[in-house]
């Protein structure tokens, strides 16, 4: 704690991240466990990025978006699980006032980009089932780069706002969070004022990033189905079918747990419940995406057996 002089009140200079528990060996069993899904998220993600930029067969719209989905994974996980491995092995589970503004800011940034990502990628199923023919012709490389630099720069514009708005409240102790990183809701409950405007400021923010990505991603589908529908042999509505699976799946898991976390008021704020909630959208689709993809995906497959040394997929 410091004192802003001229001032008769203080405010942290730090917070203490409480994590999941303070029981040393249980601390031990979760160090292991988050350690091998941190390894995984980046090797498998590492992995995909790899063979789109190796296998000139996976040079299209669809990949390249992936490959960038795969990259923001990496940076997602990366910013919040180093340091909470690290805290679950250290004695001091401290984090600088400038280190939590940053954590969560880089954390936000690029959780907003990858929710507006996902209608990326809802667009260009949309196009590629659609309008397969002129599939190449719509989503040129010229508009993928555009729609990914907007993404990108989307996410860190709203995540600028967000961050400033949480941060920018006084907060003149405590200074414990009972969280494993610095997420804006358990932050902002430690906040010494009314924190109801800035509530409905976030409120107004997600509308933007959480609810119209969802409502566009619904749309697409919505027209995604009545194309599947319209396709008269049954293996061909599979196929087409298949290629949606996969991004359903993981959107299904990252929007219903983001959307729990930051659309609800801070009266329903539980921190233990909102610690193992976070885990699905920060560490599990992260973890999940090179899973699902991969798995289910034969281009995949044939690009990794290619660079191990075989020619063909069974």
């Amino acid at each position: 704690m410091w004192m802003i002089p001229g001032q008769n009140q203080s405010w942290v200079s730090e917070f203490i991240l409480l994590g999941f528990s303070s029981d040393p060996t249980t601390n031990s069993i979760l160090f292991t466990v988050f350690l091998l899904i941190y390894l995984s998220s980046v090797m498998g993600n590492g992995l995909i990025i790899m063979l789109v930029c190796m296998d000139t067969q996976l040079h299209t719209p669809m990949y390249f978006f992936l490959c960038i989905l795969s990259l923001l994974d990496i940076g997602y996980v990366t910013t919040t699980m180093p340091q909470m491995l690290v805290h679950l092995l250290a004695d001091s589970q401290a984090i600088s006032f400038a280190g939590c503004w940053l954590q969560m800011y880089v954390f936000g940034a690029l959780g907003i980009t990858e929710c507006i990502f996902f209608v990326v990628m809802a667009y260009d199923r949309y196009v590629a089932i659609c309008h397969p023919l002129r599939y190449t012709v719509i989503l040129n490389w010229g508009l993928c780069i555009q729609l990914a630099a907007g993404s990108w720069i989307s996410g860190f514009f709203f995540s600028a706002l967000h961050t400033f708005f949480t941060m920018s409240l006084p907060y003149c102790g405590p200074n414990r969070v009972n969280h494993y990183f610095c997420e804006g809701p358990s932050v902002r409950s430690l906040a010494c004022m009314d924190t109801h405007i800035i509530e409905m400021i976030d409120l107004v923010l997600s509308v933007f990033v959480v609810v119209t990505p969802i409502c566009l991603i619904v749309a697409s589908y919505i027209h995604i189905a009545k194309a599947i529908l319209k396709i008269k042999s049954t293996q061909g509505r599979c196929k087409a079918f298949s290629t949606c699976a996969s991004h359903l799946t993981v959107v299904t898991f990252f929007y219903g747990s983001s959307t729990y976390i930051y659309m609800r008021p801070n009266s329903s704020y539980s921190p233990e419940r909102d610690k193992q909630i976070s885990l699905f959208y920060n560490a599990f689709t992260a973890l999940l995406n090179p899973v699902v993809y991969s798995l289910r995906n034969k281009d995949i497959k044939r690009a990794f057996l290619k660079v191990m040394g075989h020619s063909r997929v069974d």
